[in-house]
């Protein structure tokens, strides 16, 4: 373990276009979302291994000898990263605690926490005291990829920590990224963490943490885009809950029951997943801006019917969309569908007042609100210097209250690391 602190981000994601039509052999384009999972490792002083994830009020502290079966229990190749086997997994289950078919945020997150700690501490025999703190401006369960975040973190800062992969210097604002080879091995133990909570996930979700920008995903392959722009958004979560799961058997339903007239809506999903990415290389090159935002925007009120016309659409998307059309703005839903999110794209000249009004309107009915970004960089290293002060105030608030052995309060939202 390297004697120092390092400071490291991942994004979460948005889906621009392909929802429910992936699952049928079409094409999705999954993007960056400029709210993101925080980590600081750095030695620990009291020579133990501790883990803070404040969001989900989770302070737990580990003699090492206490761990140390982990590296016969884990016996891993950390440049060749493989899933972990139910054996090991009943065994770190039985280990922290937790009851089988135990599927809390809470749970997953220490159980993926002691797999990728062990596995890719197994190379080197040795077990490092460490305090790892993460905390998120991402919510759970909201289809924004906060797991996905969170493994990302958590392999790019042991991988770094016990020297796997170099501890690269930031240079441009203050912030730095590993090379093509390093962020690839970041993103396979990733993907291995996002196995321990999801079971069978896509690997779409890790690979926007790690490499950022827009991935296209076709039949199982995702590929990075090369020219992409950064897009204005507003993100709003309904708070509405849903199970992904039952959403995907009713289009299934669906697909059974009218493939003739389901087949088509699919085909035309992926179609406007094909033009978006067309159009979003024109902007990235600068060219006729103004009517290729006017594209983007019909391609949004188009997928919006037809995610409804498949049964994925809820009452508080509407209403979502209703509300930011009042402001000129197009809104479409991101994800499972059935509540959740939706997301509503800005021009590069809406006006802040236009933004704050639809802002106001859309929390006047409960919802939670962001203007971000997507289109964004993925896994960072930042320098400690460069941590705005609310964000050195939040680091101070947690240690003090793990000092008074008391739940730290924080206000976790997109003013952080804006």
């Amino acid at each position: 373990m390297a004697n120092k602190t390092l400071i490291i981000s991942a994004p979460g994601k948005v889906i621009l276009h392909g929802e429910h039509a992936v699952v049928y052999g079409k094409v999705a384009l999954a993007v960056s979302l400029n709210l993101k999972t925080y980590l600081r490792i750095r030695p620990c002083s009291d020579q133990n291994v501790q883990l803070n994830l404040p969001n989900i009020d989770a302070h737990l502290s580990w003699k090492p000898a206490a761990l140390q079966f982990l590296l016969t229990a884990i016996d891993a190749d950390v440049l060749n990263p493989k899933a972990a086997s139910q054996e090991q997994v009943e065994r770190l289950r039985q280990f922290a605690g937790i009851p089988e078919g135990c599927t809390d945020a809470r749970s997953l997150s220490i159980l993926c926490f002691l797999y990728l700690y062990g596995a890719i501490s197994s190379s080197s025999r040795e077990l490092p005291s460490v305090e790892i703190l993460v905390w998120s401006e991402l919510p759970t369960g909201a289809g924004l990829g906060s797991s996905a975040a969170y493994c990302v973190c958590l392999a790019a800062a042991l991988l770094t920590a016990n020297g796997t992969i170099t501890c690269p210097v930031p240079q441009e604002k203050d912030t730095t990224r590993w090379n093509e080879d390093e962020l690839e091995l970041i993103n396979k133990w990733a993907f291995q963490g996002e196995k321990l909570i999801h079971g069978n996930p896509s690997g779409v979700d890790n690979a926007v943490g790690t490499w950022g920008g827009v991935l296209r995903y076709h039949a199982g392959k995702i590929d990075l885009l090369s020219r992409v722009p950064t897009l204005r958004i507003l993100l709003t979560n309904t708070k509405v809950s849903r199970s992904t799961k039952v959403l995907v058997a009713g289009v299934k339903d669906k697909m059974n029951k009218m493939p003739n007239i389901i087949k088509p809506v699919l085909d035309s999903i992926d179609a406007i997943s094909c033009e978006c990415e067309r159009v979003l290389a024109a902007i990235a090159s600068g060219n006729a801006v103004d009517k290729h935002y006017a594209i983007l925007e019909e391609l949004i009120d188009i997928n919006k019917h037809h995610l409804n016309i498949i049964g994925v659409g809820h009452s508080s998307l509407d209403r979502l969309c209703q509300v930011t059309a009042a402001y000129g703005l197009h809104s479409k839903l991101t994800g499972a569908g059935g509540g959740g999110c939706g997301l509503t794209l800005l021009r590069p000249d809406t006006s802040p007042t236009v933004v704050e009004a639809s802002k106001r309107a859309l929390k006047d009915f409960g919802y939670d609100c962001w203007e971000t970004n997507i289109g964004g960089s993925g896994v960072s290293l930042h320098s400690p210097s460069s941590l705005q002060k609310d964000i050195s105030q939040l680091l101070c608030d947690v240690d003090q209250a793990k000092l008074q052995n008391a739940k730290p309060t924080m206000q976790l939202t997109s003013h952080i690391l804006k």
